[in-house]
């Protein structure tokens, strides 16, 4: 456009063209060129700003984006730490448990392997205060007046939940 608004000025000034209709025509050719030139260099100047705007706006994302996945490979780091631990924790405890399991009756363990898969996971219950851990239920009177006159070594069991009860000192009996 200015390469074409810079040849139309030339013809004018060099006089090339002499009739006054063609002249006319040509100096609103050059004014029409110059507000298309002012109105396209005003959306360049828009275009700028807007893609000045947008640059910042990247900018600042990507910083975001860097902060989250900052944040992001910490917490993995640590899950992976705890899911180590916990690993290492249920390597000890199945050992454990293979010692203690192998100083248990085998009917006993048996029971309480059976009564585990029924109840979720869990086959014996501390009774505490006269009260079943397991189903967290009081025992009646009836109940803990024969857990009292059971032998130390005689397997007692919840009337509730039917989990093996172990008792201790503070059993409440």
């Amino acid at each position: 456009m200015r390469t074409r608004a810079a040849r139309d000025q030339q013809r004018l000034d060099s006089g090339a063209v002499t009739s006054p209709k063609d002249l006319e025509n040509l100096q609103r050719e050059i004014t029409s060129l110059a507000k298309r030139q002012g109105d396209l260099e005003d959306v360049v100047l828009e275009v700028m700003e807007r893609r000045e705007s947008a640059q910042e706006r990247v900018g600042e994302l990507t910083g975001r984006v860097s902060s989250v996945q900052s944040k992001i490979d910490d917490a993995t780091a640590r899950r992976d730490a705890a899911f180590g631990e916990i690993d290492a924790e249920v390597d000890s405890v199945t050992k454990e448990r293979g010692v203690v399991a192998g100083a248990v009756p085998a009917d006993l363990l048996k029971l309480y392997e059976k009564l585990r898969e029924q109840q979720g996971g869990i086959g014996a219950a501390k009774l505490y205060q006269r009260s079943c851990q397991g189903c967290r239920q009081e025992l009646a009177i009836t109940e803990l007046n024969e857990i009292r006159s059971a032998a130390p070594d005689t397997v007692v069991r919840c009337e509730n939940c039917r989990r093996i009860l172990v008792r201790t000192a503070e059993s409440g009996l």
